[in-house]
């Protein structure tokens, strides 16, 4: 079986629409599809549409914006438009948005039909160095992230930094989360990189989303099914999961962005490595002194803690009735599928509540 990682190539800024215009020249889509939210439709859809020969006759079908509508009710909506439009087999559904999106539209257009094509457009820094890599496609089940999906490469992936100068600044905070994470399982030097990033300015970006890209694209080409090393690119999403989860659905709270839950998932997953693989204590501080800079604490008290641990049962990484955490052995040497008890997560909290 061809490995499906060799399907979705990443082009970058000019090339990028080149590629696309290329895709439609040579493959005749019977009709061309462009998912967006209420967000990009307004702010990042012209400016793509204006880089392209050929879109005159493209379909728009725009979604809700926000987490809380990445569902099959959504999906059932876009399956629809699809369907009223005259969608067939041979149509191109192009997802030009954030993670929801592109999340979103992977897997409408892997289960219309049985499957039509898709090119992902990210339009936020999260979506650019995590959601439009690797071919995970799905949408939430209730609260529960990311239950319902399918692994199903993009035709390919255009990603052009111009779309971030449309981002609110807690946007791209949200993206680096991912891009810390990279630095935290690939190398002291790329961590060391990486981190002094919090000012963001978007001249020093292209460089680090294309290395982000690349260390995700590596690991996703030894192992697109998540059997094993694809799996470390889930340090600090066990709680950071479980905690956006709960936020989502708690009407007393505020919704978390992505990086904000997984932030604090990379600090208490960093803790618990310390007390479980021996990483090093003096990294510790330092790396939940750096995520506590850029993004704060999220206060939560011990029954919110308790809810939350109930949550990770639903895991996606979970086996045979276990939660499964990446840990960290020193930074750059994650390890996989680590057991965790109750009380050292409790610890977790009590460390992260009051370091």
């Amino acid at each position: 079986m061809a490995n499906p990682a060799k399907r979705g190539n990443v082009y970058y800024s000019t090339e990028a629409y080149n590629q696309v215009d290329n895709y439609l020249n040579s493959n005749k889509p019977s009709k061309v599809f462009v998912l967006v939210d209420e967000n990009t439709h307004q702010l990042c859809l012209s400016k793509f549409l204006s880089r392209l020969n050929e879109a005159s006759d493209f379909e728009i079908i725009e979604i809700p914006a926000g987490e809380e509508n990445k569902n099959l009710e959504t999906c059932s909506g876009v399956w629809n438009a699809l369907s009223e439009l005259g969608a067939d087999r041979k149509s191109l559904l192009i997802n030009v948005g954030g993670g929801v999106v592109t999340d979103l539209g992977g897997f409408v257009a892997s289960t219309f039909k049985r499957g039509i094509a898709y090119i992902n457009i990210p339009t936020s820094l999260l979506s650019m160095v995590d959601a439009s890599v690797g071919g995970k496609t799905g949408v939430d089940l209730g609260n529960l992230k990311n239950q319902i999906g399918v692994i199903n490469h993009p035709e390919m992936v255009i990603i052009d930094s111009n779309y971030l100068d449309t981002l609110p600044k807690n946007e791209l905070r949200s993206g680096l989360a991912e891009i810390l994470k990279h630095g935290l399982i690939k190398s002291e030097s790329y961590w060391e990189k990486v981190s002094n990033l919090a000012n963001l300015d978007l001249q020093d970006l292209d460089g680090i989303i294309k290395e982000s890209v690349d260390i995700k694209s590596e690991v996703v080409t030894k192992d697109p099914y998540e059997k094993n090393i694809r799996k470390t690119l889930n340090f600090g999403h066990t709680l950071g999961h479980a905690i956006e989860s709960y936020f989502l659905t708690n009407d007393s709270r505020i919704t978390l962005l992505h990086g904000e839950a997984v932030a604090a998932g990379m600090v208490l997953a960093t803790f618990i490595s310390q007390k479980l693989k021996d990483f090093p204590e003096e990294k510790l501080v330092q790396i939940s002194s750096k995520i506590f800079d850029i993004y704060g604490k999220i206060e939560v008290n011990q029954k919110e803690i308790a809810s939350i641990i109930d949550l990770m049962k639903f895991d996606k990484k979970n086996e045979r009735g276990n939660v499964n955490f990446v840990l960290l052995k020193n930074i750059g040497e994650p390890e996989i599928d680590c057991l965790v008890p109750n009380d050292i997560i409790y610890q977790a909290f009590e460390f992260y509540q009051k370091a």
